[in-house]
């Protein structure tokens, strides 16, 4: 299978900081040599980004918010694909985590709610069906593409303490599975990364960082064990514990779908 080294162009979504932002320096550094474009909605963080590590000059940056309206989120993904008609590969990694204490009902915000369902879920299929046209247009031409989609260890094991989070990561783990499977002959390479509990500013609401430290993975370490499967070509890669939890769950899962989809 193609890897993450057959990549010419690399759009990391989310990529202001945590996962995305290690994730991003890491690809710029493979010895391919790819184009990587950082993208957020924080544009003093990209501008900080390309400043510190361009010295290659293959790193850009473009503003974007997930959450536009769907009008504009497409325009803005027509514009990118226009500006870099080389793009390959999307990798999507914006994401927020709340926490909702449902025995408590009368202290849900369903605005917060709804906005973390948008920003996990709902906005990634957007971008997906609006770059998709451009990926499948590539591929016919024989140039392997790629969607690498963030999810999380908790979209196969629930943590209770942030429901909604799981439900929108367990959403798009399921999506990663179909769209593997319907893409394929496609030349459209879906990816799952699935990370575990990792150290990043996700996880820092309520003053929860110290107590959760005892258990992350640090960035270094996950940012080597993705990259690795990454470059590998895995059909999907969990790291840390979610790997565990993945051959426990989820081993066998891509292939039986492919099997219901008559693929072979």
């Amino acid at each position: 299978m193609p890897s993450i080294s057959d990549s010419k162009c690399v759009l990391v979504i989310g990529s202001t900081s945590g996962i995305g932002r290690a994730l991003a320096l890491a690809i710029l550094d493979l010895p391919s040599k790819p184009t990587v474009i950082v993208c957020g909605r924080r544009k003093e963080r990209l501008d900080e980004l390309v400043a510190s590590h361009n010295a290659t000059g293959r790193l850009k940056s473009v503003t974007l918010d997930v959450l536009s309206e769907r009008n504009a989120l497409k325009s803005s993904i027509e514009d990118i694909v226009n500006t870099y008609p080389d793009l390959d590969t999307v990798l999507f990694s914006s994401g927020i985590q709340r926490a909702f204490d449902f025995t408590r009902p009368e202290t849900i915000d369903l605005d917060s709610l709804e906005s973390e369902l948008a920003t996990n879920y709902t906005s990634i299929v957007r971008m997906i069906t609006f770059f998709l046209p451009h990926l499948i247009k590539l591929g016919e031409q024989g140039r392997p593409t790629f969607l690498y989609p963030v999810s999380s260890g908790l979209s196969i094991f629930p943590a209770a303490g942030v429901p909604d989070y799981c439900a929108t990561k367990a959403a798009l783990h399921s999506l990663s599975i179909s769209l593997g499977v319907q893409l394929k002959r496609k030349n459209v390479h879906v990816v799952e990364i699935i990370p575990p509990l990792v150290e990043s500013e996700l996880h820092g609401f309520k003053g929860t960082t110290q107590g959760l430290a005892r258990f992350w993975l640090t960035l270094e370490e996950y940012t080597k064990e993705t990259m690795e499967g990454l470059v590998r070509g895995d059909p999907y890669v969990p790291a840390g514990t979610a790997v565990g939890r993945y051959k426990k769950f989820e081993e066998g899962k891509l292939e039986a779908a492919a099997k219901l989809y008559g693929q072979s």
